[in-house]
């Protein structure tokens, strides 16, 4: 079928990505490709590089203003930001806008990493002005929240907030990186999946070790959020302002 038979637009570009191309539009495509890629590495680095201990707080876009998760992510982010750490999000609206606001109202630094995306991203008003960075590709995008946070505080998301869970956890797990914190917020909200993780995963399959159930905690509060930072970051005579 040729692009034009196609009514839809989603159509339209799986049948333009199927399309044959010759060796030398592939070639230049992703040379070119490559290039972009190293510059948004480079620019994050550099940007990065100078924000100090921060700790990044995933959840939804969706998550509207009046929700108790987004209450809650900004009593979190205010909290730590107070206990001398910045907050990093994913730039955008939702649980990523309570999580900067509560930084921004705490008088910490409060950093955006967005990406563009055909529905739902924008990003938020409280990310300092020097701090909002934009990417065109999630995986680069995800190595400047593992690289640069000190822990993971991970509130009621979506696919990408569970992609981004599961990959700090599988980093660590392969000890691909250090560990760090990773919080999960919201006992009821993630209870149904701890419950299959163990059951099926631990208990039945067996694909997962029990020892891997101490890489995350589950708590409800921001208060808990703050408790297990600061008692991590003791036990490895560590603190927020090194």
């Amino acid at each position: 079928m040729r692009l034009e038979d196609f009514d839809n637009d989603e159509d339209k570009v799986i049948q333009d990505r199927l399309k044959r191309k010759t060796w030398n539009e592939i070639r230049t495509n992703d040379s070119w490709a490559i290039f972009k890629i190293m510059a948004e590495f480079v620019n994050g680095y550099e940007s990065m590089g100078r924000i100090g201990p921060c700790v990044t707080i995933f959840g939804s876009a969706r998550t509207k203003p009046e929700d108790a998760y987004y209450l809650l992510a900004e009593k979190i982010a205010y909290k730590i930001s107070k206990a001398g750490y910045g907050v990093i999000t994913g730039g955008g609206p939702g649980i990523m806008e309570a999580g900067n606001k509560g930084a921004h109202l705490g008088g910490g630094t409060s950093v955006g990493l967005n990406i563009e995306l055909p529905f739902e991203q924008h990003f938020n008003p409280y990310i300092d002005s020097d701090k909002n960075l934009n990417f065109d590709y999630f995986f680069v995008r995800k190595v400047m929240f593992v690289k640069y946070s000190q822990g993971f505080v991970v509130m009621p998301g979506g696919f990408g907030t569970m992609d981004e869970l599961f990959e700090a956890m599988t980093l660590i797990q392969t000890k691909k990186i250090a560990k760090f914190p990773i919080i999960l917020v919201g006992t009821s909200f993630w209870s149904g999946l701890i419950d299959w993780i163990k059951t099926v995963l631990v208990e039945k399959e067996r694909t997962v070790s029990a020892e891997d159930l101490n890489l995350f905690k589950i708590v409800d509060t921001e208060d808990e959020v703050v408790d297990v930072l600061n008692a991590f970051y003791k036990k490895y005579d560590l603190s927020p302002n090194f």
